[in-house]
């Protein structure tokens, strides 16, 4: 895995002492919301096995190797914001994050979701998520997109 100097989690850390010591199995990720992290630093570098093997094992499917191979292929990750955790610290055996994660697919959009985490013999796993609206900023905001500009002159 190639290594970029920040996370891309949003951190702010360097991604070798944040999410990539989980990505490369040098350690398990101790939260639910440090998994979260985690899985999108792996979507942003395409460690399709770190997202199958993150994925509860009760929702994985034939397929998902074939699809996160397509759609990492296919997809520029442009940022992370984590807006709420519930539970998911290391005493909890679940938890859920609601994220926004901003893409690139060639249009920008943003997954907007709650995710549910499940804890099992001291490993954080992903078992689902559900959708929610879209979260725009207001026209004067920096759009989410990256591209510098106001979101009302970029996509509003």
């Amino acid at each position: 895995m190639a290594m970029a100097s920040l996370c891309p989690c949003g951190s702010g850390g360097a991604v070798e002492a944040c999410c990539g010591r989980y990505v490369l199995g040098a350690a398990h990720a101790p939260t639910a919301e440090a998994l979260m992290r985690s899985r999108y630093t792996a979507f942003v570098l395409g460690e399709v096995d770190y997202l199958i093997a993150t994925h509860h094992p009760t929702q994985r499917h034939p397929n998902e190797r074939q699809q996160l191979v397509k759609s990492l292929e296919n997809t520029d990750w442009l940022g992370l914001r984590v807006l709420k955790t519930q539970q998911g610290q290391g005493e909890d055996r679940q938890g859920q994050v609601e994220f926004i994660a901003y893409y690139q697919d060639p249009k920008p959009g943003q997954i907007h979701e709650r995710s549910r985490f499940v804890k099992q013999r001291d490993r954080w796993f992903y078992v689902d998520g559900d959708p929610l609206p879209p979260i725009l900023p207001r026209p004067k905001e920096p759009c989410w997109c990256g591209s510098g500009k106001r979101y009302k002159g970029c996509h509003g």
